[in-house]
């Protein structure tokens, strides 16, 4: 199926700029502490967890720790999710879609 002209541009584009955004998600690197820094996890634009920093002092007490490990690594999923929402409302805007369209 041909598509009309500029509608077929418009596909190549979105597909220049999917690539794009995967290439600056690839590149993204959060940190986030928990327990007022006893606990530091980082994580990449996948969302992988690529290390876990605990402070000795709270590694007694197992409850806590589990909990805070949780929390930073929910933190940091929400840190990844801010920035790839950021990329691609930059990256929509140039489209000249209406706002809140994603």
């Amino acid at each position: 199926m041909k598509l009309p002209g500029n509608m077929q541009q418009m596909m190549q584009q979105a597909a220049k700029m999917q690539e794009k955004l995967q290439q600056e998600i690839a590149q993204i690197k959060v940190e986030a502490t928990a327990g007022g820094g006893m606990v530091t996890v980082h994580m990449d634009g996948q969302k992988n967890m690529l290390s876990v920093k605990i402070d000795p002092e709270v590694a007694g007490d197992i409850e806590m720790l589990q909990d805070m490990i949780v929390a930073a690594s929910n933190e940091a999923t929400k840190k990844v999710d801010e920035q790839i929402k950021g990329k691609m409302g930059g990256m929509l805007g140039g489209m000249g879609l209406p706002p809140g369209m994603f």
